[in-house]
């Protein structure tokens, strides 16, 4: 694009500067407009008080020969005042009066001058613009040259209408002059300060919808570390946005990588596991207590190999996951979850406090899986009593598991739904809250930490209660 296509996009095309510019030179120009209107009404009455001081000075020859004057000498002086008719008097008596050599035809219109309102004139003025006003004024006035002297003379309305037309027609070019030259002004400052951060935000936008993995806002970065401002500001919070977003597909996209790998190896990795879990099987039939006590060993890990994969792979998987309700009874799925869990939970106590007739439109298996694995990691953090209870409102069942364990890390805390930086144990992929989470959400609902601490550790699975059957 060349320079000058570029400007004249600026200036008359649809961009904000276009915008920017033009609004300015309007509103500039509609204030001048707005006070051409008081002007006018002044300059009509100046033009009128001009007209009555000629006409006085024009009335002293007659008035110093007693009004000896031949009409000649009358008509010059009419002339040279630019009027029609000059009569001057003082209270009691009459000292001059002026005519042409030729007939007048009554005034339109009379003013008496000293005691007209701005407003009046302005009206006044307007309309002689126009051409709606009188053809002949006769103004009444005292003169401005003598105390006590009044003054009557009759002007050309259209004499009055053409200088009014020249004045506004004067006032009318200065206006857009000096709208353009500030508009033009106030358009580069705007341009500086609000037009061009917007474009860089714009681009910053644009290029990063195109190229998010592309690191290349060096107009942005300038913008978000210039004086502290609200465009500052902005971009500031942009470039930060972009950045935790730029990371969080950096991630994603290693960890799509290795669902991807995770998903293609997990069936041979299964044969495998499976093969070592048979032959850990028959190892333990054996009747040498050092191989029996080393497939006891085997097995657990085995296993806990196996459920390494099947998470992996279910956290892998794209999309929600599918739902499939029916109607659950909550107390008997917490029975059943509790049952399961004792013989990996010897000594630990489950309370089950939720009501018996509490029936929710559910996927008995998801839910089954999100109970497991919060008892199961109260239980490995050293709880030994576990308390379910149910409450509602605002639309929502609530289910607090709360436990007396020891409380959770504060680093765990900060990454506690983060696959694969969430767990608290070694060698734990942390992904068990992390699915547990989807599984909830995919439900409407939503699983968080309420609390944690030396006095246990509560969690609240919220679940609609729109649901309850």
């Amino acid at each position: 694009m060349s320079p000058l296509h570029n400007v004249q996009r600026k200036l008359f095309g649809r961009s904000l500067s276009a915008r920017v510019l033009w609004l300015t030179v309007s509103i500039i120009l509609l204030v001048e407009v707005v006070i051409l209107m008081p002007s006018l009404g002044r300059e009509r009455q100046a033009w009128l008080w001009q007209h009555v001081t000629q006409a006085h000075l024009a009335a002293f020859p007659a008035a110093v020969s007693a009004g000896a004057l031949d009409l000649q000498t009358e008509d010059a002086l009419l002339k040279l005042s630019d009027t029609m008719s000059i009569r001057l008097a003082e209270p009691g008596r009459l000292i001059v009066v002026m005519r042409p050599d030729r007939l007048l035809p009554p005034p339109d219109q009379t003013i008496h001058l000293a005691h007209e309102p701005l407003l009046t004139s302005i009206w006044r003025a307007e309309q002689q613009v126009m051409g709606l006003g009188p053809k002949w004024l006769e103004v009444t006035a005292p003169s401005p040259l003598q105390n006590n002297a009044m003054l009557d003379i009759i002007v050309s309305g259209t004499e009055l209408a053409r200088h009014l037309r020249g004045y506004a027609a004067h006032i009318l070019v200065l206006a857009v002059i000096i709208s353009l030259v500030t508009g033009s002004l106030v358009f580069a400052a705007l341009d500086q300060l609000l037009v061009r951060p917007m474009r860089i935000l714009t681009a910053s936008i644009v290029g990063f919808r195109h190229a998010p993995e592309q690191d290349g806002q060096s107009d942005l970065i300038w913008l978000a570390s210039r004086r502290e401002d609200e465009i500052s500001r902005a971009a500031s919070e942009l470039k930060l946005l972009q950045d935790e977003m730029r990371a969080a597909l950096w991630r994603n996209a290693r960890l799509a990588a290795v669902g991807t790998a995770v998903a293609k190896i997990s069936h041979d990795l299964r044969n495998i596991l499976t093969s070592a879990l048979l032959v850990a099987d028959r190892l333990q039939e054996s009747d040498d207590p050092t191989i029996k006590r080393a497939a006891q060993t085997l097995i657990p890990a085995v296993e806990r190999a196996a459920q390494l994969v099947s998470r992996t792979v279910d956290f892998a998987r794209e999309g929600p996951p599918a739902i499939i309700r029916s109607s659950v009874g909550l107390r008997d799925l917490i029975d059943e979850t509790a049952s399961a869990l004792r013989p990996d939970a010897t000594g630990v106590t489950i309370e089950n406090n939720v009501p018996g007739t509490l029936v929710m439109a559910l996927d008995r298996e998801q839910i089954y899986r999100v109970l497991v694995n919060l008892m199961r990691n109260a239980v490995e953090a050293g709880a030994n009593h576990i308390t379910i209870a149910v409450t509602g409102d605002n639309g929502m069942t609530r289910l607090n598991i709360r436990d007396n364990g020891s409380g959770l890390p504060a680093r765990v805390q900060e990454n506690l739904f983060r696959p694969f930086t969430g767990s608290g144990r070694h060698g734990s992929t942390g992904l068990g809250l992390t699915i547990a989470r989807d599984l909830v959400r995919a439900h409407g609902g939503e699983l968080q930490l309420a609390h944690t601490g030396p006095d246990g550790t509560l969690f609240v699975m919220e679940l609609p209660t729109e649901f309850a059957a």
